[in-house]
């Protein structure tokens, strides 16, 4: 849906960039991974910039409901501070912290005149020249071609430029994609492998996700190809006119390719080989294997004891000195990984609790260790990223400065490896559904069917970083991951991609309700071959056509015209195909139409607020018109719909 443009840079405009931008780097995540080359090949940019950028969108989302719907929206200073502040607690890898500090580097502009309502497009100016500065700051030794050249000039292009933020955004979005464009004429290791820097092809979607929230217009997608000696241009074809995939998923001839998180049920392909229309797949990379990259620790607590000296561990699973995943394709740029470049064999991570003094000595003893040398941050609370060989000693460096925690430590070419802590772990089962589900009555049910399942409250949808600890509490080698909402499939993604990096194989089934997940669920046979039980589960989901139940908000356009605030709404597939006023009457002419292509099986979820003669006024509908056709009703509980129901 097209956005408002506004003029000025305000609350609300902070909310929506974040929003759009999040959506921007799921939909450019798996792309963005596939060309990460630089620093380390270890194919996870895209994935560690949405993390980034979804810790800070939480951040925002939390300070306007804190303000509650009875008041104002909150200040223009308190919304790009969470910004800042979510990004910097939960930046991953180097471009996630560099993008961090290019939060932050704006914010401090943005946040100034801390009584402002808005900046106009001098103040996103200024800004955005902030931003640009202070990343290349916070890196021990720059190097161009990067998306610190990306950023620079972004604020050049907008330096050039008078106009309101709107116009000031698009100049600034102009200047990066033709200074990613330009990358492998910048970095050799870019021009061998014929790509662009993928944390500067993030920072551009950033940028155009910015372009959107002021004006509404979606800007022209980002080059994955360098522009140098006849590669590829921005707009998906080389020199010489060929046709190159374009990001959405279809070449320049027009062919559809399947998407690569198979989001659309019954439209695209699924990452696995099958669409959710039911037809059969290939089931040859479902789920995937491990990229090659494994996680000696991944520390997600604060220091226990908070004793000078002590040293935090990283939080350890699994069975001691184990070692698990499969080699890098020989195909893939991530097999060139820092043992075959000389680098660096471990990436530390952590957050650090220190005054500035204590930083800048930090800081010189962490560049003597290693590379990749990013520390960005301040008043007392930094993220300290660094490549090194020695990760204890970063790690004490750490502990000599301050007070480190979240340590998070990955060894570049390894699977997943883990020490045990005193006793034996539970082994592993071999495979588990994880879940989300939109109520509690919904989440017991699930559980008694043997999933792991992970709630969603109304408006309250779970983070990537829910699932994958969910995806950790299933304790299994083999997941296959549900989110049934189509709002969370790139969040999903990014769950699955950052679980499968721990050396667990992960499916994601893209189900967008919670009845096909039910449908998925019913076929699930653990002793199945794993390929072999994901294309029934997909199969089984794409067959069931869901609808669901809702109470109108506000007034609002519709695919069925325009509905008023209290007005029922029956959505179809996720379209509104009824506006009536009365619950029943409204689900029982959402059920014929669905009837009318034909079922087998009707699946009632009912929510606390239906009125209690609905489910049994459709099982009766059901039963004196549809022949054959049964019905199974559950209770859902707090779900958000009134109803949900699903036909198959």
């Amino acid at each position: 849906m097209p956005q408002v443009p506004q003029t000025f840079f305000d609350a609300l405009a902070v909310r929506t960039w974040c929003g759009l931008a999040l959506r921007a780097l799921g939909r450019a995540r798996e792309e963005i991974d596939a060309i990460n080359v630089y620093p380390v090949a270890d194919g996870d940019t895209g994935t560690n910039l949405y993390l980034t950028l979804e810790s800070a969108a939480t951040a925002v989302e939390a300070v306007f409901a804190g303000h509650g719907t009875g008041c104002a929206e909150p200040s223009l200073a308190d919304a790009v501070r969470a910004m800042a502040h979510g990004a910097l607690i939960g930046a991953r890898g180097n471009s996630g912290t560099i993008l961090a500090q290019l939060l932050r580097g704006m914010a401090q502009v943005l946040a100034e005149p801390g009584d402002a309502a808005q900046i106009d497009g001098p103040g996103l100016r200024l800004a955005l020249r902030r931003a640009a500065d202070s990343a290349r700051q916070a890196v021990a030794h720059p190097v161009e071609g990067t998306v610190l050249t990306v950023a620079s000039a972004a604020a050049e292009a907008a330096e050039g430029t008078e106009g309101d933020c709107g116009t000031v955004a698009r100049a600034a979005y102009e200047g990066a994609r033709t200074a990613l464009a330009a990358t492998p004429g910048q970095l050799t290791v870019l021009e061998r492998a014929g790509v662009v820097d993928a944390g500067g092809r993030g920072l551009v979607a950033v940028l155009g996700a910015l372009v959107e929230a002021f004006t509404g217009e979606t800007p022209r997608e980002a080059p994955l190809r360098g522009t140098a000696h006849g590669r590829g241009v921005a707009d998906g074809t080389d020199s010489g006119g060929r046709g190159r995939g374009a990001a959405d998923g279809t070449d320049s001839g027009g062919r559809g390719r399947g998407v690569a998180d198979g989001t659309d049920l019954g439209r695209r392909g699924a990452a696995d080989g099958t669409d959710l229309g039911g037809r059969g797949a290939a089931a040859a990379g479902s789920g995937g294997d491990v990229d090659g990259r494994g996680q000696v620790a991944a520390g997600a607590g604060r220091h226990a004891d908070g004793e000078a000296g002590s040293v935090p561990r990283a939080r350890v699973e699994g069975t001691a000195g184990s070692v698990s995943g499969t080699a890098p394709c020989e195909a893939d740029p991530c097999a060139a990984d820092a043992a075959d470049t000389g680098g660096p064999a471990f990436e530390v991570i952590y957050l650090l609790e220190a005054d500035d003094a204590a930083v800048a000595r930090l800081r010189a003893r962490l560049d003597a260790l290693g590379d990749s040398l990013v520390v960005v941050g301040g008043d007392g609370l930094w993220n300290v990223h660094v490549h090194v060989d020695d990760a204890g000693a970063a790690v004490e460096a750490g502990v000599e400065a301050g007070r480190p925690y979240r340590i998070r430590i990955t060894h570049f070419g390894l699977g997943d490896a883990h020490a045990g802590r005193g006793r034996a772990p539970r082994e592993r089962v071999q495979r588990a559904v994880v879940a989300v589900v939109p109520g509690e009555g919904l989440a017991g049910l699930y559980a008694e069917a043997g999933a792991t399942p992970v709630l969603a409250r109304p408006g309250e949808p779970p983070a990537s970083g829910e699932l994958v600890q969910a995806v950790r509490r299933a304790h299994a080698r083999e997941v296959v991951l549900l989110p049934n909402d189509a709002e969370l499939r790139h969040t999903a993604a990014a769950a699955a991609e950052q679980a499968r990096t721990e050396g667990i194989r992960v499916a994601l089934i893209p189900t967008r309700s919670a009845v096909q997940g039910i449908a998925a669920l019913a076929v699930h046979e653990p002793g199945r071959r794993f390929d072999e039980d994901v294309v029934q589960m997909t199969s089984a989901a794409g067959a069931t056509r869901h609808a669901e139940v809702v109470v109108a908000e506000h007034r609002s356009w519709t695919t069925a015209g325009i509905c008023q605030a209290g007005d029922v709404l029956g959505l179809i597939d996720g379209d509104v195909a009824v506006i009536g006023a009365d619950v029943t009457a409204t689900a029982r002419t959402v059920l014929d139409r669905m009837l009318q292509a034909g079922g087998e099986l009707v699946t009632l979820v009912v929510g606390d607020e239906a009125p209690e003669t609905t489910a049994a006024h459709l099982e009766a509908r059901v039963r004196e018109s549809y022949l054959a056709v049964d019905t199974v009703v559950y209770r859902g509980g707090r779900q958000g719909a009134l109803l949900l129901i699903g036909v198959e």
